[in-house]
């Protein structure tokens, strides 16, 4: 099982009705949340861990859990009230103004955090959950406690917004890439990250002091991956692109997905990746991702979807 661990939330997306009004439509969305859906809808054993609130979006985000088969064991409800995210789109691309105070995600603590069972070999992280108290130390603490024993997969997903204390957020990502195996990241998270750093620069630096695989996506210009060994660039998919809502999530799944089918969801098995290996991952990862990026929000593709013809 991969359980991601992070925010869950509501994305109001702008639609515009025949009369020309803007409306807002709630749909379940939080990037960590996105993965596991996308897991689930590509038939690996997933699960969820983060906040989830007894109120009414909170039954919307369990019941798509349920609906993509994402166990929800391991989530912490309670009463607090759900987060939520007005999301403008220009061009396609998304940003975020985001509602959190006293919420069910952001207020998990240490206190909060699940055991896992041994059938749990991979925890996922992300994102803005990460800029956030008391549940970002609470999840920094939960990867620190797991990273001997499970793959760790990182996104930062980064929200420049919310983020209060730029070097101690920067100082967290860097020593959490450093307990993860896979850190997947976007070109706007490691222009933010590291200013006039390249992504080889970046890479080794967290391959040196322990990250097995290092993902650079790069929208329709497709994504570059590099270990200690091996790198790769493969280009992205031709696709008319209607919002790239979930797209990175999306891309993330993939590649979990395909290296648990593959027997290699493990540490040895991430940090030994042939250039073969990494041009299977990313190309099943750009396929996936097109898909979620050519309909309306973040809605990850089924494995049926991506075994039929192109």
């Amino acid at each position: 099982m991969i359980v991601s661990c992070g925010e869950a939330l509501i994305d109001f997306l702008p639609r515009q009705q025949a009369d020309g009004a803007t409306v807002f439509q709630p749909l379940p969305g939080g990037s960590p949340f996105n993965v596991a859906i996308a897991l689930g809808r590509l038939a690996v054993e997933a699960g969820f861990f983060g906040g989830l609130s007894t109120d009414f979006f909170g039954a919307m985000l369990r019941a798509a859990l349920a609906d993509s088969a994402v166990d929800t064991e391991f989530a912490e409800i309670s009463e607090r009230p759900s987060t939520l995210a007005f999301v403008s789109l220009d061009g396609g691309e998304a940003g975020y103004a985001f509602f959190d105070e006293g919420s069910a995600g952001r207020m998990l603590s240490e206190a909060e955090l699940p055991a896992f069972p041994k059938k749990v070999t991979a925890l996922h992280f992300g994102s803005f959950s990460l800029a956030e108290e008391p549940c970002g130390s609470a999840l920094e603490a939960l990867m620190r406690r797991e990273q001997r024993d499970r793959v760790i997969s990182l996104d930062p997903n980064i929200r420049p917004t919310l983020i209060k204390n730029r070097d101690g957020y920067v100082a967290r990502i860097n020593r959490m890439a450093a307990m993860s195996d896979i850190v997947r990241l976007s070109e706007e998270d490691l222009a933010w990250l590291a200013p006039g750093a390249g992504l080889e620069e970046a890479a080794r630096r967290w391959l040196a002091h322990g990250t097995g695989l290092v993902i650079l996506t790069r929208g329709a210009n497709g994504a570059e991956a590099l270990t200690k060994t091996a790198s790769l660039t493969v280009p992205g998919v031709a696709v008319e692109v209607v919002d790239t809502v979930g797209a990175g999530d999306t891309f993330t799944a993939a590649v979990l997905a395909r290296l648990d089918q593959l027997a290699l969801l493990s540490k040895a098995g991430v940090a030994g990746l042939t250039a073969a290996a990494l041009a299977d991952l990313l190309g099943l990862a750009a396929r996936a991702a097109a898909i979620t990026v050519s309909r309306a929000g973040a809605d990850p593709p089924w494995l049926r979807e991506l075994a039929a013809p192109a």
